[in-house]
C-alpha cells in the first residue's frame, strides 16, 4: 500500500509497540520515507498488504533493506557479467559449504538450467542444439506423486519425465537415456514414497545426478545445508521468498561441474536455452546480500517474534464474540512459518471465511488472506510492524459488522 495512506490510515490506530516491532527484525529495520512520486497512483495498480503466504502473484515478499542497498550501489557501473556470475557464486558456494554456485532467475530457471546441465555438460554442440537433440528424448525420474505444475521447466529442455512408485521401480526405471533424477521436496508422500536418502542412493548407484526443489523450504535455516548432505547433486531454493532478495532470483549449487555446465546453458552467453531468463547484475548482488542477511540472522529470535505477533493478533480477534484464534504452525517443508487459524460461530457472524476475505480485499488498502469457507487462515510473517494492528482491526471490523 501507499506509505502516506498508510500512516493516515494507522493514526487511528493502537500500536503494539516493541512486541509486534520484533515479530521480524528485518521488517522492524526499516525506516522508510515517502517516495518522491507514486507510482501506484501512477499507474492505477493497487497496493496490497499480504497476509497470506509467500506467493509469486503477489510479488513474492519485500526486499530486505540491505538487499535494496546491494542493488541501488551497484546501479551506477557496468560490469563484466560472467565475472560477476562467478565471483557472485563462489561467495555463495563459501556460505553454503557447497562446490558450486549460481544466481538464477528463480527456482524455476535452476530446474531448467540444471536439468540442461545434466543433458549438455559442456558440450557446445549439445548446448547449441537443446532442446532439439537428435536421437530418443532424455529421460529424468521423478516419483508419480511428485508431479507438479514447475515439472514444466524441466520438459522444456526437451527431457520427457519418467514416474516411478517406490524404490524397486525407480531402480528399474534408469537407463541409457536417464540424464537426471527430480525430488520435489514439498511432494505428497503418495503410494509406496521414496525417502531422499533411498532417493539419493538410487541415483547414486546409477551415476545419475540427483536434484531437489526446495524453492519455499525455508525457514528452517538449516534446510540450506541439509539436502547436499545428503548427497544430493543439485539444490535450489528461491531467492524471492522468506530470504527476501528480489523476487524474481533464485539460487542454484551444488556439484562444481553441474554449475559450470549450467552456466554455459545460461546468460551472458548469447544462444543457449537459458538465455531468454537472464539475471542482472543488480538482482545478484540483490541476492548475494539477501543470503548473508538470511545466514547471519537471529532465526530464534524471529520465530518467537512471529509467535509473539500471532498471540496479540488472536488477543484482538477474540474480543468478537464467538471468534476464536489459534496459532498454528505450517507442517511444512514449504511455508512452515507461524499464522493464525481463525473461526466463529457462522449463526451469530453471517459471514463465511470468504466473505470476510472478499471485504478485505475490496477496501482500502487492500488486504489479502488465506482461507475458505469455515474459517481464515491469516499469515503473519510478512506484515510490516505497522500493518500488524492495522490488519487484525480490520478483521475484527468486518467481523463485528456481522454480528
Amino acid at each position: 500500500m501507499k506509505r502516506r495512506e498508510l500512516v493516515k490510515s494507522l493514526a487511528a490506530l493502537p500500536l503494539a509497540g516493541g512486541l509486534i516491532g520484533s515479530g521480524l527484525s528485518a521488517f522492524a529495520a526499516e525506516k522508510p520515507s515517502a517516495p518522491a512520486r507514486d507510482f501506484f497512483k501512477e499507474l492505477g495498480v493497487t497496493p496490497v498488504i499480504n497476509a497470506a503466504a509467500t506467493m509469486t502473484f503477489l510479488s513474492g515478499s519485500l526486499m530486505l533493506p540491505e538487499v535494496l542497498e546491494a542493488i541501488n550501489s551497484t546501479s551506477h557501473h557496468f560490469a563484466n557479467m560472467y565475472e560477476l556470475q562467478d565471483k557472485v557464486g563462489a561467495k555463495i558456494a563459501e556460505m553454503l559449504h557447497t562446490e558450486g554456485a549460481m544466481v538464477t532467475s528463480g527456482a524455476a530457471c535452476a530446474m531448467l538450467l540444471g536439468t540442461a546441465a545434466c543433458i549438455t555438460g559442456t558440450d557446445a554442440e549439445k548446448i547449441k542444439m537443446i532442446p532439439n537433440l537428435p536421437g530418443e528424448r532424455k529421460e529424468v525420474i521423478i516419483q508419480k506423486s511428485h508431479r507438479y505444475l514447475f515439472d514444466q521447466a524441466i520438459t522444456t529442455t526437451g527431457a520427457k519425465l519418467i514416474e516411478v512408485e517406490g524404490a524397486e521401480e525407480m531402480d528399474k526405471a534408469f537407463n541409457a537415456n536417464t540424464v537426471m533424477a527430480l525430488f520435489y521436496n514439498a511432494g505428497d508422500i503418495g503410494k509406496n514414497p521414496i525417502s531422499h536418502e533411498t532417493f539419493v542412493a538410487l541415483a547414486k548407484k546409477h551415476k545419475v545426478p540427483s536434484f531437489i526443489d526446495a524453492a519455499a523450504d525455508v525457514p528452517p535455516v538449516e534446510n540450506l545445508f541439509r539436502f547436499q548432505k545428503m548427497g544430493f547433486d543439485l539444490v535450489t531454493f528461491s531467492g524471492g521468498k522468506m530470504m527476501r532478495g528480489p523476487q524474481s532470483a533464485g539460487i542454484l549449487f551444488g556439484r562444481k561441474d553441474l554449475i559450470e555446465a549450467a552456466k554455459l546453458n545460461h546468460s551472458p552467453n548469447e544462444a543457449p536455452i537459458g538465455r531468454p531468463m537472464k539475471v542482472n547484475k543488480e538482482e545478484m548482488f540483490g541476492m548475494y546480500a539477501a543470503l548473508k542477511s538470511y545466514l547471519e540472522r537471529d532465526h530464534k529470535k524471529e520465530w518467537q517474534g512471529w509467535l509473539d505477533r500471532a498471540a496479540h493478533m488472536s488477543a484482538i480477534f477474540e474480543t468478537v464474540p464467538s471468534v476464536k484464534a489459534k496459532t498454528v504452525i505450517a507442517p511444512g517443508p514449504a511455508n512452515a512459518f507461524p499464522g493464525i487459524a481463525v473461526t466463529w460461530d457462522q449463526n451469530k457472524i453471517k459471514l463465511s471465511g470468504d466473505d470476510v476475505k472478499a471485504a478485505l480485499k475490496a477496501g482500502t488498502p487492500s488486504i489479502v488472506v488465506n482461507g475458505n469457507k469455515a474459517m481464515l487462515d491469516v499469515g503473519v510473517v510478512l506484515l510490516r510492524p505497522e500493518e500488524v494492528d492495522l490488519v487484525a482491526n480490520r478483521i475484527k471490523q468486518v467481523l463485528l459488522k456481522a454480528v
